[in-house]
Parts: structure tokens; C-alpha cells; sequence
């Protein structure tokens, strides 16, 4: 039997995902976060066929490949989801929702100043243990000894998950398939480092699930036409409460100006369209004033964030700031 695999990603989901829905099964959930090549991630599928099993990679190869081998075997228990880790743990998971949650050899992100990009953070594991159910497990494997270290020491400050060695970690785990990346590693001398934690009664840290928040929208009058309101743009940014906006350019059509510009949030990073579309007011409320809206184009799936309407918030500001008589006449906009 084949089966067609719909392509799915974060922002083409609901915050949170009905998982029920989407399989059309209850049944526990077993979550991997960058599944790589998809090993790992399929021989989870058979070896818990009455679980619905997610695995979420930004990178398109290894979700190209997933693809197929799910279609190829014809398992229907599976999902490849393309996200980061972080997006899926704040958006599309509730609290205490997940059975299982695997992470296998994350990228360590040798450079100091790349530390920050590791997977295996303190907001990370608190949104690990906020999202395992009261008897779920946390698993991961590395082969890279420093950070095991440092995931030892994280994991002994999570007091919601209890470490099921008798060690911080062990060098081998029975019962798990050998990926061809460990295989590598075992065959140029690297120890691999395996952890197994269980969810234990410990409250939970409080990581809230992040939703959509409404779209932003605002009208504002001005007597500038398009083309001298691109004429003026120079690229912004701001950066603040954890929230980095860049206004990239500027590109102007015959009644829309689309600005490129980048969004990154704690939770998740948006390259999207914002756009400045042309409306004259049918009664011209003043001679040689037009009416223009502020929006979120809806170009390559965007969600609304707070980071988008900071984003819709900073272009609403350098436009008013153009013209003395541009004036806003309405907004829907969160401007905290």
C-alpha cells in the first residue's frame, strides 16, 4: 500500500495541532526533533504502531527523504513536519500532551558565539518537561562529550524529570537502532553518550502555548504617492524584549509598496512581506490625500505574532514620520 504524505509545516498548522485530527487516531504521542535522515524516525513508527509519531527537521533534503520512506513502507502512523524544535515545543504542542520526545545528536555549535544556537537550552528543557505527560520520557543521544556535560548538567537542574540510569549517561543503549550517523561515529572512535529521563510529579515549569495572536491591520491617510514613500525607504531595525525586526527593502508596484523584512522571536523566525496597499478614499476626506493600509501579505503561509506587529508597528512609524499631514485612522495593531 502507498501512502500520500501531505507536506507539512509549522505555519500550515493549527497553534495548538489537533494531532487527533490529523492522524485520525487518538493515540499517544512519540515526538523526534531533527530526524535527520529518518532512521531513527521511522523505526520509532514500527516499533509503536498504535502511537501517532511527529518528526520535525528544518532541513528540506532530510524532509524530502522522510517523505518517501514513509510513502515507500506505507506507514500511516507518521508525520514529517518542517520546524524547528523550538517552534513545535511553544506552538503546536499543549502541556503534558506528549509520550516520548527523542533528540539524537544535535548540532553542538562548536564557536562560542554560536552557543546560543544550541537546541539543548534552559528554555528549551523547560518547555520539554512542560510538554511531557505525567509519565512521559525524555531521550537523547550525542557523541560529542562536552556536550554531553553540559546536557548533564542542565538535565540534574530539571527537578520535573528524573534520570532513569544508575549514571549520568550510558555508552550503550539496548534495544535502539544504530542510525548511519552513530555508525560513523563508532567507527571513527567517538563514545556516544546516551540519556533516558522520565516525567515525574514535579509541577511542570509554566510554558505557555503560544497561539496566533490577531492579524495587525492599519489605515493611514497621506497626501505622498507610493512611489514617494519607496523613495524615502532605508532599511530599519529594532531589536527589544527579545523580539529582532529588520525592515530589509522596499519594492513598489502600481497601487502596493511590499517592504521584505525579517522577524525573529525566541520561538520562531519569519522572513515575510509587509505591504503598504494603495486605497483612495471614495469621498477624498482632503484634497490630494489618499488612504493606504498597513498589512501582513499573506505570502509564503506567515502567522500573526507579537513580532509582526512590532514589525507592522516600526513601518507604521517611519511612514507617519514622512509627511507632516500623514495621520492614522485606524488600527488593529498590538503596539505593547
Amino acid at each position: 500500500m502507498v501512502v500520500i504524505v501531505d507536506k507539512l509545516n509549522n505555519r500550515m498548522l493549527a497553534w495548538s495541532t489537533d494531532w487527533t485530527a490529523l492522524f485520525g487516531a487518538e493515540r499517544p504521542l512519540i515526538l523526534e526533533i531533527g530526524f535527520g535522515s529518518g532512521e531513527y524516525l521511522l523505526h520509532l513508527a514500527r516499533t509503536y504502531p498504535d502511537a501517532n509519531v511527529i518528526g520535525v527537521e528544518v532541513a528540506n533534503r532530510s524532509l524530502l527523504k522522510a517523505e518517501h520512506k514513509i510513502e515507500r513502507d506505507g506507514l500511516t502512523n507518521i508525520r514529517a513536519i518542517h520546524s524547528t524544535g523550538e517552534t513545535a515545543l511553544h506552538h503546536l504542542f499543549s502541556p503534558a500532551s506528549i509520550w516520548q520526545i527523542h533528540i539524537n545528536f544535535p548540532d553542538p555549535w562548536f564557536k562560542a558565539d554560536h552557543h546560543h544556537r544550541r537546541l539543548m537550552q534552559r528554555d528549551t528543557l523547560d518547555a520539554i518537561a512542560s510538554r511531557l505527560r505525567s509519565d512521559g520520557e525524555f531521550r537523547l543521544a550525542t557523541d560529542i562529550h562536552d556536550y554531553a556535560e553540559m546536557v548533564h548538567d542542565l538535565l540534574s537542574a530539571t527537578p520535573g524529570l528524573t534520570n532513569l540510569l544508575p549514571q549520568a549517561w550510558a555508552h550503550e543503549m539496548p534495544g535502539r537502532i544504530v542510525t548511519k550517523y552513530e555508525a560513523t561515529a563508532r567507527r571513527e572512535g567517538r563514545d556516544c553518550y546516551y540519556f533516558a529521563y522520565r516525567r515525574n510529579d514535579t509541577p511542570a515549569p509554566d510554558v505557555p502555548l503560544i497561539k496566533d495572536v490577531p492579524m495587525p491591520h492599519l489605515v493611514f491617510a497621506s497626501p505622498m504617492t507610493l512611489d514617494e514613500i519607496a523613495a524615502r525607504f532605508e532599511p530599519l531595525q529594532t531589536s527589544d524584549g527579545g523580539i529582532n525586526v529588520h525592515l530589509m527593502n522596499a519594492y513598489v508596484g502600481d497601487v502596493t509598496l511590499l517592504v521584505e523584512t525579517f522577524v525573529g522571536e525566541a520561538t520562531i523566525s519569519q522572513h515575510v512581506a509587509l505591504v503598504i496597499v494603495w486605497r483612495r478614499h471614495p469621498d477624498q476626506p482632503e484634497a490630494g490625500s489618499s488612504e493606504y493600509t498597513i498589512q501582513l501579505s499573506m505570502i509564503g503561509q506567515p502567522r500573526p505574532t507579537e513580532g509582526i506587529h512590532r514589525a507592522v508597528t516600526l513601518l507604521a512609524d517611519w511612514v507617519l514620520s514622512l509627511h507632516p499631514q500623514n495621520r492614522v485612522l485606524k488600527q488593529k495593531v498590538n503596539t505593547k
